[in-house]
């Protein structure tokens, strides 16, 4: 414990979490060997600790200790900056250079985001770790290094390697200790003392006084997600001690920097084989729900069409039958469930009396433009001729606006596409 205590002097690590310190015990269980650790964590928890941790108590403690952002080097020059090149070997390469490998030879490299390598620097990356041996480019003479690899990633790995993008049998040879470390927002207990430690160190970097955090913003503070993780609140507790003239902070002032809004759930990676949910957010669920409302609706439509056609005889096919239950539900239309008759009228805002003139909605036109209201109406008599109603409507519609169809098409409460086309069917073109 003490030992642990040390190291957390010596680094400048704060927090009692459990899961930070299994990491800290197992990078220091793991040090005085030469095997190989992944050290897995989001980005900003701190990664670059482990390694220097490792070193730091191994037998490379006084050989050079290497770190190479992977992610930050160009794919082009990549493997000219890890294993070196002979001169002339490319356009610019005017001079023989050795690589980190040769330079950190004895000593530690950590590869901070691992997952970017390019698959060729994987295979090269590979043989070192096999057999210690690389070869520079533009060279065909193999050279020897003996270095101890610790590398660290905030990549999915497992989806990597299904993706192709990083080689399995790379990830295991680095996989042989994996060292997880949590984010921030697991550690809620440890978030109000990173914030008294970032608070009296900027303090004093910039001799002001230091910041305090009001009850209420305490427990806000535990309880934000921090996505940056302790990067972020390091960054937030040094923006607010150079601005802020007031050193007590309280929760109005918290959320001028980290709002309410940030609050909102967010995606964050699954585990390896947990199904994903069928709702990722809130966009997905309006898509839903409006894909829903358009397979009733054309379900009506349809239904609708149907008993038309039929004249609200009541003769329905079990087909009908079933959309009619599934569409109309007793607490909504009870008596939709047997109708015996259903038209669909006209709406007109002249008077009353234009409801008894009926239009026919076209089960081929697939608008939405052309409903209107349908209302279910019992103890019809079956003997109005829809045709020839609708034909009437139209006729009248357009000697009232001098043959105008878009006129005539808004009279009658359809589009002017399926104007149109009745025009044609009942030969209405002179």
């Amino acid at each position: 414990m003490n030992e642990l205590q040390n190291i957390k002097n010596r680094f400048g690590i704060i927090g009692n979490f459990p899961a930070l310190n299994r990491a800290l015990e197992k990078s220091i269980q793991v040090a005085p060997t030469d095997i190989s650790v992944l050290v897995v964590g989001e980005s900003g928890v701190g990664k670059e600790f482990i390694p220097k941790i490792i070193h730091s108590e191994s037998k490379r403690k006084h050989q050079p200790y290497i770190v190479v952002n992977c992610g930050a080097i160009p794919e082009g020059t990549i493997d000219s900056e890890l294993f070196g090149h002979e001169k002339g070997a490319f356009t610019g390469a005017t001079a023989t250079r050795k690589g980190y490998f040769e330079v950190a030879d004895g000593g530690t490299i950590f590869l901070d985001e691992v997952g970017e390598l390019p698959l060729q620097t994987q295979v090269r990356l590979l043989r070192v770790l096999e057999s210690g041996e690389f070869m520079k480019v533009g060279s065909s003479q193999i050279q020897k290094t003996n270095v101890r690899i610790v590398a660290a990633t905030n990549v999915n790995m497992m989806k990597a390697i299904q993706d192709g993008r990083f080689r399995e049998d790379l990830f295991y040879r680095l996989n042989t200790v994996q060292i997880d470390m949590p984010a921030l927002r697991e550690r809620k207990g440890d978030i109000h003392l990173l914030f008294r430690k970032f608070a009296i160190d900027f303090a004093e970097k910039y001799r002001m006084p230091e910041l305090e955090l009001d009850p209420g913003a305490v427990h806000y503070i535990e309880n934000y997600t921090f996505p940056g993780n302790v990067r972020q609140l390091r960054n937030l507790v040094e923006q607010m001690t150079v601005v802020e003239r007031d050193r007590k902070v309280s929760v109005a002032k918290l959320t001028e920097y980290i709002p309410m809004d940030a609050h909102l759930p967010m995606v964050v990676n699954q585990p390896a084989g947990q199904k994903q949910t069928d709702f990722g957010n809130e966009r997905e669920i309006m898509y839903k729900i409006l894909f829903d409302m358009r397979s009733d609706i054309n379900d009506l439509k349809s239904l609708t069409s149907e008993l038309i056609k039929n004249r609200g005889t009541g003769d329905l096919s079990n087909q009908e039958k079933n959309l009619i239950n599934r569409i109309y539900t007793p607490e909504s239309t009870p008596q939709a469930a047997s109708p015996n008759s259903l038209l669909y009228f006209e709406n007109n805002n002249n008077n009353s009396q234009n409801v008894q003139n009926p239009t026919i909605i076209s089960n081929s036109d697939d608008s939405y433009e052309d409903f209107e209201d349908i209302e279910i109406e019992e103890n019809k008599p079956e003997s109005l001729s829809l045709q020839n109603n609708e034909k009437d409507l139209i006729v009248k519609a357009l000697e009232k606006h001098n043959g105008r169809r878009n006129r005539a098409a808004d009279e009658l409460g359809i589009s002017q596409r399926t104007l149109y086309r009745k025009i044609k069917q009942y030969n209405l073109e002179e």
